[in-house]
C-alpha cells in the first residue's frame, strides 16, 4: 500500500483507472436489476396483471427497508477508500468488523419486527386486495434473507472502497445469477408464483454472503494484521461511523421515500397503470445501475484522494468519472428509444399493460441523461464521507419533489413521470451548491 504523500497515493488517475474499476461494476450492477426484470419477466409470462404489480410493491417494501441501511454499502466504501488512500491497514481490517456487525444486529431485528414492518408497509401503500395478498405472501418469505442482505451490502462496499472491483463483480453475480436460476425453476418449473421468487431470493442471499465472507477472509490474511477490540469498538471511529451512516440513511429513506411515493400514487391509477410503470421501472433502474459504475469509481477514487490529502486527484476524479458516465448516459438513452417497445413486449405478454408502457416509454428513456449528473455526484460525495451535505441536498430535494408532484397531479401518470424528473434536477443543483465546499476541504 502507499503513504498519503507517495507517489502512488497521489498518481495521476488515468482513463484505464477509472474503467478498471467502473466496467466490473458496470457488469455486476446490471445483474442487480437484471435481477428484477426476470423476476417481472417470468411472473409476466402469466396473463395476469396482478401477479406483476405484487412482485412490484412486495419488491419496493424491501427496496425502503433495506435500502434504509444502504449506508452499510455507501458508508463502508468512502471510509475503506479513505483508510486506504491513508495506508492505514489497520483501520481498513476495522471498517469492514464493524459493518459486518452493525449488519447482523440490524438484519435479526429486522427479523424480530417484520410483523409491524409488516402492518405499516401495507397501511401505507395502497393496492387491491389480490395485488395486497400476493404481495403479503412474498413479504413473509423474504423478510428472513435479512441479514445476508445487509452483510452483502457491507462487504459490497468494503471491496469497491478497496479498488477491488472484480472481487465485487465476482460477489454481485452469485447472489444475481443465482437468484435468477431459482426463481425460473421455482416460478415455471415447480409453480410456486409470488412465493417462489421470494424464496428464491432468500437461498441467493444467503450464498452470496457465505462466498463474500470467505473472500473476504482471504483479502484479509492478505493485509495482515489481527482482530483488535480496542481498535474495533475505538470511541472516536465509532462516533465517525454512526455519523456518516446516520446522515446516509437519512438521505437514503428520503430518496427511497421519493420512489416509494411514485409508485403508491400510480397504484392509485389501476392494476394496468402500476404493472406498467413497474415494467419502465425497470429500464430506468438498469440504466441507473449501468450508469452508477461511474458513480462507485468516483467513490473509490474520490476517497483515495481525499484520504491521502490530495485535491487536485479529487478534482481530476470527478471530472473524468462525470464525461464518461455522461457519454454512456447518452448511449443508454439512444439503446432505449430504439429498443424500449421490444424489451416492453418481453417483459409482459398482457396487453394492457404492453399498451400503456408504450405510451409512457419517452420518460423511461430520457431518464439516464436526467438522472446521470445526480448519480455521479453521489459518488463524489460518498468518496468524500460528505453525508451531512447528501443529507440536506437529498431532503430538499424531496420537499421539491412532492411539490412537482402536487402540481402536476391533473396530468395523472405524465405529471408523477415529470415529478420524478424535477427530483433529478434537484438533486444535481443541491448536490452543486456543496461541492465548493467539499473542495476547498480538501489539502491543496
Amino acid at each position: 500500500m502507499s503513504t498519503p504523500n507517495s507517489p502512488t497515493a497521489r498518481e495521476a488517475i488515468t482513463h484505464r483507472s477509472i474503467l478498471a474499476i467502473a466496467v466490473p461494476i458496470m457488469i455486476s450492477n446490471l445483474s442487480t436489476p437484471l435481477l428484477g426484470v426476470v423476476d417481472t419477466g417470468v411472473i409476466g409470462q402469466i396473463p395476469d396483471a396482478s401477479l406483476i404489480g405484487a412482485v412490484a410493491l412486495g419488491a419496493l417494501i424491501f427496496n425502503f427497508v433495506f435500502w434504509a441501511f444502504g449506508f452499510l454499502r455507501m458508508g463502508t466504501t468512502g471510509l475503506t477508500a479513505q483508510a486506504f488512500g491513508a495506508d492505514n491497514t489497520h483501520e481498513i481490517r476495522a471498517s469492514v468488523g464493524r459493518a459486518l456487525l452493525i449488519a447482523a444486529v440490524i438484519g435479526v431485528c429486522l427479523i424480530l419486527l417484520q410483523w409491524p414492518i409488516r402492518q405499516l408497509a401495507f397501511w401505507l401503500l395502497e393496492a387491491s386486495e389480490r395485488v395486497e395478498q400476493l404481495a403479503q405472501s412474498y413479504f413473509d418469505i423474504r423478510i428472513w434473507a435479512a441479514p445476508a442482505t445487509l452483510a452483502n451490502y457491507a462487504l459490497l462496499g468494503w471491496f469497491i472502497g478497496l479498488g477491488k472491483a472484480r472481487t465485487a463483480l465476482l460477489l454481485q453475480l452469485v447472489l444475481n445469477v443465482s437468484n435468477m436460476l431459482l426463481d425460473a425453476w421455482f416460478v415455471l418449473g415447480l409453480d410456486m408464483g409470488v412465493r417462489g421468487v421470494a424464496t428464491g431470493t432468500v437461498i441467493a442471499e444467503y450464498l452470496a454472503a457465505a462466498v463474500g465472507l470467505l473472500v473476504a477472509a482471504q483479502h484479509l490474511h492478505v493485509i495482515g494484521g489481527k482482530w483488535e477490540a480496542a481498535r474495533l469498538f475505538e470511541p472516536a471511529r465509532i462516533a465517525r461511523t454512526i455519523a456518516v451512516n446516520r446522515d446516509i440513511m437519512i438521505r437514503s429513506l428520503s430518496l427511497i421515500f421519493v420512489f416509494s411515493w411514485f409508485i403508491a400514487q400510480g397504484a392509485k391509477f389501476g392494476e394496468t397503470v402500476l404493472a406498467a410503470n413497474a415494467v419502465l421501472m425497470h429500464f430506468v433502474a438498469v440504466s441507473a445501475y449501468f450508469l452508477d459504475g461511474f458513480a462507485f469509481a468516483a467513490e473509490a477514487l474520490v476517497g483515495k484522494a481525499v484520504g491521502a490529502a490530495h485535491r487536485a486527484g479529487l478534482t481530476q476524479a470527478s471530472r473524468m468519472t462525470t464525461w464518461w458516465a455522461g457519454g454512456v448516459a447518452l448511449f443508454a438513452t439512444l439503446i432505449l428509444v430504439l429498443f424500449g417497445s421490444t424489451f416492453i413486449d418481453i417483459l409482459t405478454v398482457e396487453p394492457g399493460v404492453r399498451s400503456i408502457a408504450r405510451q409512457f416509454l419517452p420518460w423511461a428513456a430520457m431518464a439516464p441523461l436526467v438522472g446521470v449528473w445526480a448519480f455521479q455526484l453521489d459518488g463524489i460525495f460518498i468518496g468524500a464521507t460528505r453525508s451531512a451535505d447528501m443529507r440536506n441536498a437529498m431532503l430538499m430535494s424531496a420537499g421539491i419533489f412532492l411539490v412537482a408532484w402536487y402540481l402536476l397531479r391533473p396530468l395523472a401518470n405524465q405529471g408523477l413521470w415529470a415529478a420524478l424528473y424535477v427530483h433529478y434536477a434537484a438533486r444535481t443543483f443541491t448536490l452543486l451548491y456543496y461541492f465548493p465546499g467539499l473542495r476547498r476541504s480538501v489539502p491543496a
